[in-house]
């Protein structure tokens, strides 16, 4: 059988601590599934179909095969169900993070008795996508944050 992990997020935008999760992710699973979340309470900054065009290129360049990317609009449990996954994804950047994950990943295993796997999100991990607003605002280099495909999506 083979095993799949769902990696959800808004990923708006996709940063380098996103790949590096999904760098190990593809290792330990034999797909992962990236799901672009779809919240109509949160406005986006960048378009979705964009930002999805723009991570699969970076996989393609990583050399990801064993990857996908998704959008969708209702409950990551749900969708990961749909998908066949037999575990959650999730980033930790620090210990607030794990808190609220610990709670989230409560929840989905009581709803879909699906567990959930962290993994660090490396060594830019921390910088989170309102620092990166920032940097770009101010006109900053943010190549150290974000792969080249999504910088060309964000600049525009």
């Amino acid at each position: 059988m083979e095993k799949i992990g769902f990696y959800a997020g808004s990923f708006d935008p996709f940063t380098n601590g996103h790949l590096h999760v999904v760098k190990v992710s593809a290792k330990l699973f034999d797909k992962v599934i990236i799901g672009i979340g779809i919240n109509p309470t949160k406005k986006r900054r960048f378009d979705t179909n964009e930002m999805a065009q723009a991570i699969r290129k970076t996989l393609q360049r990583e050399g990801l095969l064993n990857v996908d990317v998704i959008s969708y609009d209702n409950l990551s449990f749900q969708t990961a169900i749909e998908n066949n996954a037999s575990f959650l994804i999730r980033g930790i950047r620090n210990g607030i993070d794990y808190d609220f994950e610990e709670t989230l990943a409560t929840f989905n295993h009581e709803m879909a008795n699906l567990d959930t796997i962290y993994v660090r999100a490396g060594e830019v991990g921390p910088i989170n996508s309102t620092m990166i607003m920032d940097l770009l605002r101010n006109n900053a280099d943010v190549s150290k944050f974000l792969p080249i495909e999504i910088i060309n999506v964000v600049k525009k």
